[in-house]
């Protein structure tokens, strides 16, 4: 039996646009270009990356909202690409998904004990009548819903507890694995940390192992062990989360780190400042997608794609000149995640 709970090899999920008239020729964007990567039981692997890097599009692959064209995943050692339609509706029930948004998310029409009960029936269906109930009522009481908001719609909760339903739907199903797909980008900053406490709870509650996906570097330094750069559908860099963040090998990962905001306005940090815009995914540069923006770019990043490899124990990267030796020593930026100071 496999020691990780996932593995995804070399998956990849591409998408055609359209052509016409006005919008030209049909073109490819790769949104997941050959990723790959393994976690244990028990972990939270961070992916983190800019808007459009493809990190929303990884997950949805990995749960097979929607198809890869390629790669394989494996899934407590199950190749779930090859798995039936009937098999893996099945499989969902150990495989979960906590939305960005919370709002589009739930059914409008569907009352909070009846969002909870549909996975229940679905996935435990020998649960009847009171027996039912109770597992509802212990699932509300999880994650801070009064029990007499049962009846109510969506539409009568704040952003913050209609995110806690739907934690509790998630949950319903009794998963291994959930994907957390930005789950608190959409909150405000005053509720944040009471989700993100919660999400962190329930993970020893309920024996979770979690991908969560981010954009904001100091969240996920608070709740990941791991994390993994995505760049143009890539990972350009995976470590433990610790490692990471002292010694940032990758370019792109150094700039994303430097970018933290501070809380001092007094203080300073030499910031690593990226030439231009993001390449557009459906036609990215060849070689390293990052080479245009890169201030180490050298003329062979412009040509070949560099392939992610271990450089330090459990530390990958993809980069010609960190390979070579060739980068300056990284800033360490733990302390910056952890307090907003350099």
């Amino acid at each position: 039996m496999s020691e990780y709970l996932l593995e995804v090899k070399e998956l990849k999920k591409y998408f055609t646009t359209k052509g016409g008239f006005l919008s030209g020729p049909k073109r490819v964007v790769k949104a997941v270009d050959g990723v790959s990567f393994q976690i244990k039981e028990g972990e939270i692997l961070g992916i983190v990356g800019e808007s459009g890097c493809g990190k929303s599009t990884l997950g949805r692959t990995i749960l097979r909202l929607v198809e890869a064209d390629s790669g394989e995943i494996l899934f407590d050692g199950t190749d779930i690409r090859a798995l039936s339609r009937e098999e893996m509706r099945q499989m969902r029930s150990k495989m979960q998904m906590i939305f960005q948004d919370p709002g589009a998310s739930l059914n409008p029409r569907m009352t909070v004990g009846e969002q909870i009960r549909e996975p229940l029936e679905l996935f435990q269906p020998e649960l009847t009548g009171e027996a039912q109930l109770e597992q509802i009522y212990r699932l509300m009481d999880m994650v801070g819903i009064d029990r007499s908001y049962l009846s109510r719609f969506p539409h009568e909760f704040s952003g913050g507890q209609r995110q806690r339903i739907g934690i509790a739907r998630a949950l319903a199903a009794h998963p291994k694995l959930v994907i957390c797909d930005e789950p608190v980008s959409a909150l405000d900053v005053s509720v944040r940390a009471q989700v993100l406490n919660l999400i962190n709870s329930l993970k020893d509650r309920f024996h979770l192992t979690y991908i969560f996906i981010s954009h904001d570097l100091s969240v996920v330094h608070h709740i990941c062990n791991r994390v993994a750069v995505m760049y143009l559908g890539r990972i350009v860099e995976l470590a433990d989360k610790d490692a990471l963040y002292a010694k940032p090998l990758h370019p792109y990962t150094r700039a994303l780190l430097s970018a933290i905001p501070l809380p001092n306005p007094t203080s300073h940090r030499d910031r690593v400042i990226l030439q231009g815009d993001v390449p557009n995914p459906a036609n990215p540069p060849a070689g390293c997608h990052f080479h245009l923006r890169c201030p180490y770019a050298a003329q062979c990043c412009a040509e070949q794609a560099p392939v992610l490899t271990e450089v330090e124990p459990g530390h990958y990267v993809s980069c010609h000149r960190v390979l070579s030796g060739e980068l300056p020593q990284p800033v360490s930026y733990v302390a910056a995640a952890q307090t907003g100071e350099p």
